[in-house]
């Protein structure tokens, strides 16, 4: 994957992170909140001297980031890091470059050696929201899957028969009818339904449609050859309409 600009931030706009800083040298704490005041998806809910201080923030406040000192007094932010909850990231910020290590073995996310620069944090900063909006993806798709069909019910030739979704291929479009193409079919299933239907009844996070007259799984997506996606020796079209879409979901989205 190709490093996004530090400095281009304006397609991070989903969600913001909710930041908090903790270090016991009050300038070295102002560059970083300064640095998150700049950002436009991190929030900053708090800075902090102290270690000790924060354990009472987080009891009553939700965290995503954490920018982190690791050598100060009372509790170092080591220790303080194996106390925050699992889905509070670390990024550890210290002048120490013999903690790194000891670091990582915390499940740290980042590790930032004083003086940061902001292209430094930028790089950080990046990194936490890339694996929360991952988070946040991977939390979606199993919202939608649990609620998502597991076969289609259809009618063909006087019969109801049972599809099982993942077998499913592609669907196309005949006026009132479809054709379902399904894995290891020679002949694909006709039945009387809209195309609006069939993409209702589909659940989107697996199945896209490409075309006015095309909806197709994603998972089955392998081979991509002037504008038609390539299944077996079937082709299915991808229209200028639909281009945009369909490329940004296969991270292909500048093709």
């Amino acid at each position: 994957m190709t490093d996004l600009p530090t400095n281009d931030v304006s397609y991070r706009n989903d969600f913001s992170l909710r930041c908090i800083v903790v270090d016991d040298e009050p300038l070295a704490g102002k560059l970083i909140a300064s640095y998150i005041d700049r950002t436009p998806f991190l929030e900053k809910k708090a800075v902090f001297t102290s270690s000790t201080e924060v354990q009472a923030f987080l009891a009553g406040n939700e965290v995503d980031l954490i920018f982190l000192d690791i050598h100060m007094p009372r509790m170092s932010g080591m220790e303080l890091a194996r106390l925050v909850p699992s889905s509070t990231k670390i990024v550890f910020v210290t002048a120490y470059a013999d903690y790194a290590l000891e670091g990582f073995e915390v499940n740290a996310l980042d590790y930032l050696l004083k003086p940061v620069s902001y292209e430094e944090f930028m790089r950080a900063a990046n990194r936490a929201y890339d694996e929360a909006a991952e988070r946040r993806k991977a939390q979606m798709f199993r919202r939608v899957e649990t609620n998502a069909p597991e076969y289609l019910i259809v009618k063909s030739e006087y019969r109801l028969m049972r599809i099982p979704v993942e077998e499913i291929e592609f669907v196309e479009g005949l006026k009132d009818y479809v054709k379902i193409y399904v894995k290891d079919n020679r002949a694909p299933i006709l039945t009387l339904m809209s195309m609006k239907a069939v993409e209702q009844m589909l659940p989107d996070s697996r199945f896209m449609r490409v075309h006015r007259s095309f909806i197709v799984n994603m998972a089955s997506v392998r081979t991509i050859e002037r504008n038609r996606i390539v299944l077996g020796d079937q082709y299915v079209p991808v229209s200028d309409s639909y281009r945009k879409q369909f490329f940004e979901a296969i991270g292909l989205g500048g093709f």
